[in-house]
């Protein structure tokens, strides 16, 4: 009568709502040899300035190689269950969290007392046997066929019809917890134990060990049975066993000071190369990607690998036909270590010379070892990915507007250009199969939200070679609007065509000359004759200022920085930032700094007035204090921050 499958039933649900969490989810740091778990204890010792025979205890438990959830209890009830996301804000999948059978609904009772609110974290995840079988079943129902049991987890427990987790098979192990209005233990071992009282599931292999070498055996046991347990696994995780030390330690940006992931070493297989292919990207590199025969690698079919680029082919003397070896890098991204046939007899390899999607000029600029295809916006795996990119995330972020729609629009010619996303209207969407009048009402307006979106983000959507976020953002600080830095850009463009050689000089000598003189002009923190050189290459293509001219008179105006700056000690000082930053991101505090009138430098010199310094600071601080610079800890900035702040 109690089982969550009861609940199943109610209609499908909306868009699966954001839900930021109580206390972050954080990620670990990873080790990749018993050299880097010992370094790991080391640091521990050091920062909790223990004496050297001091044992320090430490819990080892299998890394389940699932989606990351977390679980709010209130009184002992699920409230809230929520993917991890991004760390601090996830997804509300609490619907689906409740069609889980090893997830209860209330806490049961053992001797520790239940907290008023308990988050416990954990993994979902599928067993590869239940996966094989649903597998089988999607593929009699014609139905999506999932690439490993991890994918299969994710894509069950985030569906918006919590009907379709119910019919998934996923299970869950706990392996801590977020907030909590009490803890019923002082250390790890005890309130996993707790935890696991309460009636959440808790790993077999979790144990507590006294020193690193039995923690270390129990790492190579696991390593071993790897293949028999019924999940997958990437590793170990160790946590540091006593709770008010994990306090002590602390964390970095995203990760604790009091735990890391010992991974197991990469899986390797031998198949056959049946073939390469070459991918165009967004910026017209040309990646052959080799096709394999399938091969299981760690308990996933790989089918294709990546070969990097045409030296890496060169290097391996890989060629159709050819036996080779390939590993997971990471246990995620398939790569090719080792061809085994290099002498039998077979044609070597030709990287071609043109575009396969557009048959313009491939070539390798000097120095570099990708080749691109020289069509830019005519060619069109480019404008696919341009367009791609131009919607993304960190570029303008259009939601909704993912590759499945860009790809599908484009084929339709919906869309061939970034103004025409501007163009799009809710009746050319209606006439579409799977567009229903919310949906796309939902995406006119969130394109409408996008028509006025700040420089730099306007910057980097372009796509333009280089031109990465902190560049991006680094124009707009200095020119503040789209029309001072096309003035710019026209000075720059004058310069570098009016710049000629002189009788007799050598062409490398003209051509620093004239890359110094262009830097110049562009006058920007950090762009060098590369970067600026591709901003003018991108701005003199007729075709690219077609598209930025279409793009504006669609309506889209890109936001003038305002220039802002408050009255600090460190107005006017030049700062370097070293070591980790525990409470903020790098350019956090960058921005931070440049808000109250400082310079951020990232090196250390007579001209810098100021370094703060985080755990892990190295040279940089040492040369601070050769040099007699005053040095302050993050504590210390930060009292700086709020006693400037409004």
């Amino acid at each position: 009568e109690d089982s969550p499958s009861r609940q199943v039933g109610a209609s499908p649900a909306g868009p699966l709502a954001k839900v930021r969490h109580a206390a972050p989810m954080l990620s670990l740091d990873n080790a990749f040899s018993e050299e880097d778990v010992a370094d790991f204890i080391g640091r521990v010792r050091r920062y909790l300035n223990l004496a050297p025979d001091e044992p320090i205890a430490i819990t080892a438990e299998p890394k389940i190689d699932g989606l990351s959830c977390s679980l709010r209890y209130e009184k002992g009830v699920l409230v809230l269950a929520a993917t991890r996301g991004d760390g601090t804000t996830g997804e509300d999948v609490t619907p689906n969290v409740r069609t889980i059978a090893d997830i209860p609904e209330h806490l049961g009772t053992n001797e520790a007392v239940i907290p008023d609110v308990l988050e416990v974290r954990g993994e979902v995840y599928m067993s590869k046997a239940d996966f094989a079988a649903l597998n089988e079943r999607q593929a009699e129902a014609g139905g999506k066929i999932f690439a490993n049991p991890r994918n299969a987890a994710a894509g069950s427990l985030r569906q918006k019809d919590a009907a379709i987790t119910a019919a998934r098979p996923l299970r869950f192990l706990a392996h801590g917890w977020g907030e909590a209005s009490e803890l019923p233990a002082d250390t790890q071992c005890d309130m996993m134990r707790a935890i696991s009282g309460w009636g959440l599931p808790v790993s077999e292999d979790f144990l507590r060990f006294g020193d690193l070498e039995a923690a270390l055996a129990h790492y190579r046991a696991i390593e071993a049975k790897r293949a028999d347990l019924p999940f997958d696994i990437d590793g170990v995780v160790y946590k540091v066993d006593r709770l008010d030390w994990q306090r002590r330690l602390g964390q970095v940006a995203r990760a604790p000071r009091w735990a890391i992931a010992h991974k197991f070493p990469a899986e390797k297989a031998q198949t056959t190369l049946k073939a390469i292919d070459i991918q165009v990207g967004r910026t017209g590199k040309l990646t052959p990607v080799a096709r394999l025969e399938p091969v299981n690698v760690g308990g996933v079919t790989v089918t294709n690998a990546t070969l990097h680029n045409a030296d890496e082919i060169e290097r391996l003397g890989v060629r159709p036909g050819d036996r080779i070896v390939i590993q997971r890098a990471g246990d995620v991204i398939p790569q090719v270590l080792e061809n085994l046939t290099p002498d039998e007899e077979r044609p070597p390899y030709v990287f071609p010379v043109e575009c396969p999607e557009c048959g313009s000029d491939a070539v390798r600029e000097e120095g570099e070892v990708d080749i691109r295809c020289t069509g830019g916006l005519i060619c069109p795996a480019q404008r696919v990915e341009r367009l791609r990119h131009f919607v993304s995330r960190h570029a303008l972020d259009i939601e909704g507007l993912g590759l499945v729609h860009i790809e599908s629009f484009f084929r339709d010619s919906l869309i061939q250009s970034p103004a025409d996303i501007f163009k799009l209207t809710k009746d050319q969407l209606l006439t579409r199969e799977r567009w229903a009048e919310l949906s796309a009402a939902n995406l006119i307006a969130a394109i409408d939200a996008r028509r006025a979106p700040p420089l730099d983000r306007f910057l980097f959507a372009l796509g333009i070679r280089h031109v990465g976020e902190v560049t991006a953002r680094d124009l707009a600080r200095r020119y503040r609007s789209f029309g001072n830095l096309m003035a710019m850009i026209d000075r720059a463009l004058a310069v570098r065509a009016e710049t000629q050689p002189t009788p007799a000089e050598p062409e490398r000598k003209f051509t620093q000359r004239r890359d110094k003189a262009v830097v110049a002009v562009i006058d920007t923190p950090n762009i060098g004759p590369e970067v600026a050189n591709a901003i003018l290459d991108f701005f003199e293509e007729p075709h690219n200022r077609e598209v930025v001219d279409d793009i504006l008179a669609s309506g889209v105006q890109p936001q003038d920085v305002v220039h802002e700056t408050r009255a600090s000690p460190v107005s006017g000082k030049t700062l370097v930032f070293t070591g980790s930053l525990e409470t903020l991101s790098r350019d956090e505090a960058k921005a931070q700094a440049e808000l109250r009138g400082a310079k951020v430098s990232g090196s250390v010199s007579a001209k810098t007035d100021l370094v703060i310094a985080g755990p892990g600071a190295g040279s940089k601080l040492k040369k601070a204090q050769e040099l007699g610079i005053e040095v302050i800890d993050e504590a210390r900035w930060a009292e700086i921050v709020v006693a400037s702040s409004p």
